[in-house]
């Protein structure tokens, strides 16, 4: 017969405490933390005077302040979650409260799940990436070493969109022109006029499910849609002019809206009549700030994003140029060596893929004293073999550490797939993926220095 236990007896008394009782306990266990080395690396008071907002006594007081939002920001791109899921663990981990400034008492908790992305929109309109990096550089420059060397090279942060075939971008103009058609004639009680929208949809429907989709079939299609959404254009303005007349008023967004679709529509007339790209096309009605960005990649030819001129200083990776246009890297070497200057004083030494290596480059690096990655031009020099020595010893730091930081950036730090939904807040979330990644290494640097500091 087994042997009856008295639990009661046998274990412990465990006391548990509520946070509240426990904060400078809670507090210096958060520090001790990942996480907690991540906040103890971000200067919080000067970014905080940078985005500082207007008191506005009307409303509500807010859960965050300035430092609590800019903590916020960088704990959606530390953890990857959706807003819903950082409010919730907001309202949970204490840690994530210390880490934005707030301490919420049993029985309070955050209900509005769209916060993160209202707060988005407002550090977005303040946003100065110059400004806050060279915050940021300043006081990380204590726990950086080789600060006269910089490695440079491009990426493009894709948007999260679907790939924008010319027949989806038509039919999704139809498909809102016609939506638009539909709520005004109800609200103006007129008559809706007839079009072929009904047969021309399933007609796509059909094209987009067979496998197999032929230039001629694809070509027809193309006419067929352009002809609609120029007959769909047409009865829109009809009906927009009764119900002005009628006092009927349109959001700004209508008229942002109806602009790209007409602009979308002679590029797309401009491409069938001449068969050839035509300059800034448009490829999403919803983000018609996004271009096609030429990569030339083996897998993928083409990105959709943000392309940002990157510069990289002993590990940390800093914003030189971010434009949603196409533009040529090599342009922007001479700037970011300026940059760099700017940021952590003399560069004595520059690694940069070889489109960099324009001649224009070559002179100003020669005229700086800088020594740089690029293959040399004409005859070898007296110190040929240390030239050698050192230029392979930058391209190799470039292609690995450089290159391998950018993915560690997408893969972890959420820019795989930005999912904003306007041109400032897509922004403002690659400045925040790009500086978390960069916190989370000074923490890194910062332990490892003070560990050897304790030892010695």
């Amino acid at each position: 017969m087994a042997k009856l236990i008295n639990l009661s007896e046998n274990i412990s008394r465990i006391n548990f405490f509520p946070p509240h009782f426990e904060k400078e306990l809670y507090f210096n266990e958060f520090l001790s933390s990942d996480l907690g080395g991540i906040y103890q690396s971000i200067p919080w008071d000067k970014l905080s005077r940078l985005f500082a907002m207007p008191k506005d006594k009307r409303g509500k007081k807010s859960f965050f302040n300035t430092r609590g939002k800019l903590g916020l920001m960088f704990l959606k791109s530390y953890t990857q979650s959706s807003d819903r899921e950082l409010i919730e663990r907001m309202n949970s981990d204490y840690s994530f409260q210390f880490f934005c400034d707030i301490y919420l008492l049993p029985g309070q908790r955050i209900r509005d799940v769209k916060l993160p992305s209202k707060i988005r929109c407002e550090l977005a309109g303040k946003l100065d990436i110059h400004s806050c990096q060279k915050i940021l550089a300043e006081h990380w420059r204590p726990w950086l070493e080789n600060t006269s060397v910089i490695l440079e090279d491009a990426t493009c942060y894709e948007t999260d969109m679907r790939f924008p075939t010319d027949i989806k971008l038509l039919w999704e103009c139809n498909e809102w022109i016609y939506n638009q058609i539909k709520l005004l004639c109800k609200y103006v009680r007129i008559r809706r006029p007839r079009s072929k929208f009904s047969e021309q949809k399933q007609k796509y429907l059909s094209y987009q499910r067979s496998r197999k989709k032929s230039h001629k079939k694809t070509i027809r299609r193309i006419r067929s849609l352009l002809y609609l959404l120029e007959k769909l254009i047409g009865q829109l303005t009809d009906i927009e002019h009764i119900a002005q007349k009628e006092g009927y008023c349109f959001p700004i967004r209508y008229y942002k809206r109806t602009d790209t679709i007409n602009k979308i529509f002679s590029q797309q007339q401009q491409m069938y009549k001449t068969r050839k790209t035509v300059p800034n096309r448009i490829v999403s009605i919803a983000k018609d700030y996004i271009r096609p960005i030429i990569r030339g990649k083996e897998t993928k030819r083409l990105e959709f994003g943000s392309k940002v001129n990157m510069i990289q200083i002993d590990g940390i990776n800093f914003i030189d140029h971010l434009s949603f246009d196409a533009f040529n890297e090599c342009k922007r070497f001479i700037p970011s060596i300026i940059k760099g200057r700017e940021l952590f004083g003399k560069i004595t030494h520059a690694a940069a893929d070889a489109i960099y290596a324009t001649n224009e480059n070559r002179r100003y690096c020669t005229g700086n004293n800088i020594t740089t990655s690029f293959k040399r031009k004409g005859r070898a020099g007296k110190f040929e073999k240390q030239r050698r020595q050192i230029q392979s010893l930058l391209a190799t730091e470039r292609a690995t550490r450089m290159e391998g930081s950018f993915g560690t950036e997408k893969r972890h730090y959420g820019l795989d797939r930005i999912k904003a939904r306007i041109k400032p807040t897509e922004i403002l979330w690659v400045f925040f993926g790009v500086h978390t990644a960069n916190a989370s290494r000074i923490a890194a640097k910062r332990k490892e220095k003070l560990s050897t500091q304790e030892a010695a």
